[in-house]
C-alpha cells in the first residue's frame, strides 16, 4: 500500500552527560589532610581509575563505531539490489511483499518520489523521511545513510538509493539490537573497570604498605631521638632516595653532635676562664676592704692591687667581647671598604706590642688593598699576634710579613703538634697544653671568621725559626 510522503523532519540531537572533575576536587581538597600512604592509595587508584575509564570508553566508541558502520554498508548494499532491475519492478507500486521478501522482516522498504511521496512495502505505519531521502530521489545525492525516530520512539538506520525515475529506494532498520548489544558491552566494561579500581586500590594499599616501611622506620628513630637526644646514627639500607634521605639526618646528626661538644667544651673552658679572674677580683676586692677597715695600705701596694684589679678586669672583658663575637649569628653589613692591609697589620702590631713588651715583634710589610672590614681584619691579626707573643718565651722574636696578601706570623714557642694543626682555628677548641694558660681559646677561631667574611683562608703549620706559623690570605690586589 502507498502513503503520501511526510516532510522533512528535523533531526534531534542528543549528547551524553558526564560527572566531570568530581574525583579530583575530592582529592585536591583531601589531599593535604591524610596521610602519605593514603594519598599514595588513593593517587593510585585514581590514576588506575582514569586509564581504566579512557580504555573502556575508547573500546565502546570504537565498537559502537564498527557497528554502525557494518550496518550502514549491509543497509546501502541491500538498497542497492532492491532498486536493481527485476526486484525494483516488484516491489515499485506492490502492495504487499513478494513471497521472495516475506524473510527480510528485519528491514523495512520505503519508495519515496520527488513529489514527496512515500510508498511503504508493509502496514507498519509511516516513517519520518525528509530532504536527504529527497535529494537521492532528485538525484542530487548517490546515496544517505542517517538515523531517525519513528511515531513510536523506536530509532531506526535508513539508508536510501535511486530507484526508478525521480524515486529513491529507502531500506530502514531498527538500533534496538545494536543498542542492546551495546548495551550489554557497556555492563561488561563497566565491571571491568571496577575490578580493575579495586585492584588498583589493593595495590596502592601493599605498595604504600611495604614501600613506605623505611619512612615509618625512619620517623620512628627520628621521634625517639627528638625524645631522648641520643644523637647516635641512624641505620642505612640500600641507595635509594630513602637511605639518602637516612644519610642526610646522619649528616645532621654528626652536626648536632659536634655543636653539642663544641657547646659543652665552651662552658667547661669559659668557665675555667670566668672562675679565675672572678675569683682574683674578689680576693682583690676583699683585701681593699680590709686594708681600708684596718687603715689603709701604703700608696704603693694600693697602686699594685688596682693595677692588678685593672688587668683582670681587661681580661674579663676580653673574654666576654671573644664570647660575643663567635656567638653572632645575625647577618653581617655588606664588606664595601677597601682597605690597606698593611695600615691594618701595623695598627695591630702597636697595640700587641703594648700588650706584649718582652718580645720583640720583627715587622715586613708590603701595601695590599683588600675589600673588606677594617675593624675586623685588625681583630684578626691582633689574635694572630697576641697567639704568638702568649708562646713567644721572654725576649723571643715575633716575626710578622705581609707579602702579596698572605699575613705571615713566625713565633719561637714550642709548636703545635702534628695532630693539633688541623684543629687549630676551630671555635672552643683548646691543645692540652694550652689548657694551663691564659686565655679562652677563641682568639683564632675569630681569625678563621674574619677570613672566611672576606673569602680568604687560613692555615697554621711548623715555623722554620722553631715555633708555629700562622697565615692569613686574602684576595685583593697591590697599590
Amino acid at each position: 500500500m502507498s502513503a503520501p510522503a511526510r516532510p522533512v523532519d528535523q533531526q534531534q540531537h542528543s549528547g551524553l552527560g558526564g560527572h566531570g572533575g568530581l574525583g579530583g576536587l575530592v582529592a585536591k581538597r583531601w589531599h593535604y589532610r591524610r596521610s602519605l600512604a593514603s594519598r599514595v592509595l588513593l593517587l593510585t587508584t585514581l590514576a588506575v581509575g582514569l586509564a581504566v575509564a579512557f580504555m573502556a570508553a575508547a573500546a565502546f566508541v570504537t565498537v559502537r563505531t564498527q557497528m554502525q558502520s557494518t550496518l550502514d554498508s549491509s543497509l546501502l548494499e541491500r538498497a542497492g539490489k532492491v532498486s536493481d532491475g527485476r526486484v525494483y519492478s516488484e516491489l515499485a507500486g506492490a502492495t504487499a511483499l513478494p513471497p521472495w521478501a516475506q524473510g527480510a522482516s528485519d528491514v523495512r522498504i520505503v519508495f519515496v518520489t520527488t513529489d514527496r511521496r512515500a510508498t511503504l512495502t508493509d502496514d507498519l505505519g509511516p516513517l519520518p523521511l525528509g530532504g536527504p531521502e529527497l535529494a537521492v530521489a532528485n538525484r542530487q545525492s548517490d546515496s544517505s545513510v542517517r538515523t531517525i525516530v519513528d511515531s513510536s520512539g523506536q530509532r531506526l538506520r535508513v539508508a536510501a538509493v535511486p530507484g526508478g525515475p525521480g524515486e529513491a529506494v529507502v531500506v530502514a532498520s531498527s538500533l534496538d539490537p545494536q543498542e542492546q548489544v551495546l548495551g550489554k558491552l557497556a555492563i561488561v566494561l563497566g565491571l571491568i573497570g571496577a575490578a580493575g579500581v579495586v585492584a588498583a586500590g589493593l595495590s596502592g594499599w601493599g605498595v604504600a604498605r611495604n614501600g613506605l616501611r623505611p619512612v615509618r622506620r625512619l620517623t620512628w628513630s627520628v621521634e625517639r631521638i627528638a625524645r631522648t637526644e641520643d644523637l647516635r646514627p641512624l641505620p642505612v639500607e640500600g641507595h635509594d632516595e630513602i637511605a639518602r634521605l637516612a644519610r642526610s639526618f646522619n649528616e645532621m646528626l654528626a652536626a648536632l653532635a659536634a655543636s653539642r661538644d663544641r657547646q659543652r667544651r665552651l662552658v667547661a673552658d669559659a668557665g675555667h676562664e670566668l672562675r679565675t679572674p672572678l675569683t682574683s677580683l674578689r680576693t682583690n676586692v676583699d683585701l681593699l676592704a680590709q686594708a681600708d677597715a684596718a687603715g689603709g695600705l701604703p700608696p704603693q701596694a694600693r697602686e699594685e692591687l688596682l693595677d692588678d684589679l685593672r688587668a683582670q678586669t681587661e681580661e674579663l672583658t676580653t673574654l666576654v667581647g671573644a664570647l660575643v663575637e663567635l656567638a653572632r649569628d645575625e647577618p653581617l653589613p655588606p664588606v664595601v671598604e677597601t682597605v690597606d692591609l698593611a695600615e691594618v697589620v701595623d695598627r695591630a702590631v702597636v697595640r700587641a706590642r703594648r700588650r706584649a713588651p718582652d718580645v720583640r715583634f720583627e715587622v715586613s710589610l708590603e701595601p695590599w688593598l683588600v675589600r673588606g672590614e677594617s675593624d675586623g681584619l685588625e681583630k684578626a691579626a691582633l689574635n694572630l699576634l697576641d697567639n704568638a707573643a702568649k708562646w713567644s718565651p721572654t725576649g723571643g722574636v715575633v716575626r710578622v710579613t705581609l707579602h702579596e696578601g698572605t699575613l705571615r706570623v713566625d713565633d719561637e714557642g714550642p709548636g703545635i703538634a702534628p695532630d693539633d694543626l688541623p684543629h687549630v682555628f676551630e671555635r672552643f677548641w683548646r691543645s692540652e697544653e694550652s689548657r694551663s694558660m691564659p686565655g679562652s681559646g677563641l682568639g683564632l677561631a675569630i681569625v678563621r671568621q674574619v677570613v672566611d667574611r672576606h673569602s680568604g683562608t687560613a692555615t697554621a703549620s711548623a715555623s722554620p725559626i722553631g715555633g708555629a706559623r700562622l697565615e692569613m690570605s686574602l684576595p685583593g690586589r697591590p697599590v
